[in-house]
Formats: structure tokens, C-alpha cells, sequence
């Protein structure tokens, strides 16, 4: 027996927080992630998917934010991005020093497996699911995070001095 077909508006109520947190971990900004986010949504809309449940719901839109965070990347107008001019100011980012700037400072391919882990709660076989990468390769890739992360934190302690 399936359950009731939800429409996407509570859908997007339901989980938006969640899709923008990944897209945002993803990204490292605002604007980026609020792009990823609407296609998201309309990736929704076009597909009208039908879920089983609440789960199945929120690791379809995980996916897809996933998925349209890479797509980002590879956009041609992505790379000839070049530096903020002298003078020109980038939005407040991360407490300097902190976890969040540590985990925005990994590589890419370690940032989503640690958000949705750390943040969203999900376990490996999960995001196996949510990613499409195997589980033994989500492992891998929490370790070396978790490695670089105890890394960079050190770093900033001794630093300190502390």
C-alpha cells in the first residue's frame, strides 16, 4: 500500500531547510545555494515523483540538490570566474578558525558526506543511496574528512597558542 501522494508546496515547506543546508555545504554561498535549491524544486514539480514515505521524499530532493550542486560546477561561465577585485568585499562567511570553516575547507568531494552525516543525521548506507557512490567509498570519505577536519583544528589550536 502506498502512502498518500503529497503535493510539492508541502514538500518544499517540509524540507527546504534541509535541501538549502546541502546546497549550501556544497557551494559555500548563499546565492549558489538558493539556485540549487529552486531547481531542486523544479526538478520536483517536472517529475511529480511519488514517494513511499517522508524519508524516501527528502533523500529524492537530497539527491537532487546533490546532483545540482555538481551540475553548478560544471558550468562553463564557472570557470572563467576570477577573484574579487581590490576593494570589493565578499559576503561574511564562516566564523574564521571554527568547525563550519573547517568543513567548508575540504575538498568538495568530502563536504557533502560530512553535512549529511554531522548535520543531517543520515547514516553511510543512506548517503550511499543519496550520493550514488558505494558505501565503502562514503567510509572512505568520512574518514579522510574527519582526518583533515581533526587536522585544521589542531592547526588553529596551536595557533592560538592554547
Amino acid at each position: 500500500m502506498s502512502a498518500p501522494k503529497e503535493d510539492p508546496e508541502t514538500l518544499a515547506r517540509r524540507y527546504a531547510s534541509a535541501v538549502y543546508r546541502l546546497a549550501y555545504a556544497r557551494t559555500g554561498s548563499r546565492a549558489d545555494a538558493e539556485d540549487v535549491m529552486q531547481e531542486t524544486f523544479l526538478r520536483l514539480l517536472k517529475a511529480r515523483p511519488v514517494f513511499n514515505d517522508g524519508a524516501h521524499a527528502k533523500a529524492w530532493l537530497l539527491r537532487v540538490a546533490a546532483n545540482c550542486a555538481n551540475d553548478l560546477f560544471r558550468l562553463p561561465w564557472r570557470r572563467r570566474e576570477e577573484p574579487l577585485e581590490e576593494g570589493m568585499t565578499a559576503p561574511a562567511g564562516p566564523e574564521p578558525g571554527g568547525v563550519v570553516e573547517a568543513v567548508f575547507s575540504l575538498p568538495a568531494k568530502y563536504r557533502i558526506p560530512v553535512h549529511l552525516h554531522y548535520f543531517e543525521g543520515y547514516s553511510v548506507a543512506e548517503i550511499a543511496q543519496i550520493t550514488g557512490r558505494r558505501e565503502g567509498t562514503v567510509k572512505s570519505q568520512l574518514f579522510r574528512a574527519r582526518t583533515l577536519l581533526r587536522e585544521k583544528l589542531e592547526d588553529a589550536h596551536a595557533s592560538d597558542g592554547i
